[in-house]
């Protein structure tokens, strides 16, 4: 069984910082997952937001390249995504992603198996 555990979020201002924390709970602690975060508003598509590959490669959207990192503990599925520089935009729902295997297309949610709750993110003005 594979259980994805999120913490953080939370409300900040525009120009604020929130941190997000992922881990993979799992009773094959040996195995390495590739990681990601994804985001959706209510009424919208699910977005990728940055993922980070078991070999530690890392892929950022667009949208929040420059302001967001992603991070795993080397050799752990454990994963954070530093969110700088906040935007109204950034408001959503975020999501934490695993799969024991993603490949190219990181930022592809239908390429993760495993998914956690869901934590929110409100960024006000």
């Amino acid at each position: 069984q594979v259980q994805l555990v999120e913490s953080g979020g939370g409300s900040v201002r525009t120009g604020g910082s929130l941190r997000l924390s992922c881990v993979v709970s799992t009773d094959n602690s040996y195995m390495e997952y590739d990681m990601a975060w994804f985001r959706q508003v209510p009424g919208k598509e699910r977005e990728g937001v940055a993922a980070a590959a078991r070999d530690g490669s890392t892929t950022y959207a667009d949208s929040v390249r420059g302001r967001f990192t992603i991070s795993r503990e080397s050799g752990k599925n454990i994963v954070v995504l530093q969110m700088n520089s906040l935007k109204l935009e950034d408001s959503a729902i975020y999501y934490c992603a695993a799969d024991l295997w993603v490949g190219q297309e990181s930022l592809n949610g239908n390429m993760y198996k495993y998914w956690g709750q869901g934590t929110h993110v409100a960024v006000s003005s």
